[in-house]
């Protein structure tokens, strides 16, 4: 007979607000939802912003470049009015991640995305100011927005963890990849820190002009956000699947398990593979801040990707309607 921890289960998506779910977990995902959704907008209004400065050319009519550099300036400090508030208030949860790290003694990952936030953002004032020079206020709220995209997919992933029914194995598993994904990303984010200070003082010496731009790519390259990801998918993967498909021993259990352990692993060292990829392509200044954003977005949605592949492959196994399949 089959035991009833197997059995009492029902269809639930990972990225979708159940009915039920209590206060607190709701306006958590709200509030997040929120800072989300304004920083892509102001991300999207910041970068045509900065269009006029991508036209710019000493090869340009000297009227025209006149006319042209006036409309820098004003598209500079209208980007830089738009993205006080991506600092104030959408990166609130990075300035308070900070602040938890240095209370406790110990290198979180928001150190180094507040390094590379302020490292862009603080000169940009300043060109601004002296209006000469680079900003980079559109990398700003670019990876302002990418990394809070990554941090809501994560806590979909989380909090269907804990409305799940969670068996005592699938835990004790999760525990175990959490603990090595969190030392790999521990000293990964310590040497892209140590990378980025050396490569910003190296070419402060040869090239001042790209030092910052060098600098501000690294730090944004420095962020493991889909190390971070890596495991709570792959495991809310599961948890899903087995809501949806229930399993009737403990031996379909363990291949389940083993299925997950290899798309963590997958979401892990890919993710760090990827980073070795364009972490040298940023120290010669290859990559500029925006295009390190994205990156750091694409790496994060394919290791949502991935995991969603768990689940899919499992419901479709048994034969689910797509349009649960889909949820």
């Amino acid at each position: 007979m089959d035991s009833p921890i197997f059995l009492d289960m029902r269809a639930y998506s990972i990225f979708s607000i159940p009915e039920g779910f209590p206060d607190s977990l709701r306006k958590e995902r709200k509030r997040l939802l929120a800072k989300l959704a304004l920083a892509w907008l102001v991300m999207m209004q910041a970068m045509m912003f900065a269009f006029p400065g991508y036209l710019r050319s000493e090869s340009m009519a000297p009227d025209n470049l006149q006319l042209l550099d006036q409309a820098i300036v004003l598209m500079n400090w209208s980007a830089l009015v738009l993205t006080i508030p991506v600092m104030a208030y959408c990166a609130s949860p990075i300035w308070k991640g900070v602040g938890q790290s240095v209370r406790g003694g110990y290198i979180g990952m928001d150190i180094p995305v507040a390094l590379g936030i302020i490292v862009a953002f603080v000169p940009s004032v300043v060109n601004t100011w002296y209006q000469q020079g680079e900003v980079y206020f559109e990398s700003v709220s670019m990876f302002v927005a990418f990394l809070l995209t990554a941090r809501y997919l994560e806590l979909c992933a989380r909090q269907s963890l804990e409305r799940g029914h969670a068996f005592e194995q699938v835990e004790d598993f999760r525990t175990t990849l959490t603990t090595r994904a969190n030392r790999i990303a521990f000293w990964f984010v310590l040497i892209q820190v140590l990378l980025a200070l050396a490569c910003g003082a190296i070419w402060y010496v040869y090239e001042p002009s790209h030092a910052v731009a060098v600098m501000v790519s690294l730090f944004v390259m420095s962020c493991p956000c889909a190390m971070s990801m890596a495991v709570p998918t792959a495991v809310a993967a599961t948890h899903s699947s087995l809501m949806v498909v229930p399993v009737h021993s403990e031996h379909e259990l363990h291949e389940i398990l083993q299925k997950t352990n290899k798309v963590a692993k997958q979401n892990l060292y890919g993710s760090v593979a990827w980073h070795l990829l364009m972490t040298p392509l940023a120290a010669i200044g290859l990559v500029s801040p925006w295009v390190a954003a994205v990156s750091m977005l694409l790496s994060s949605l394919l290791v949502a990707f991935n995991s969603w592949r768990l689940y899919r492959q499992r419901v479709l196994s048994a034969n689910i309607p797509s349009a649960q399949v889909a949820a």
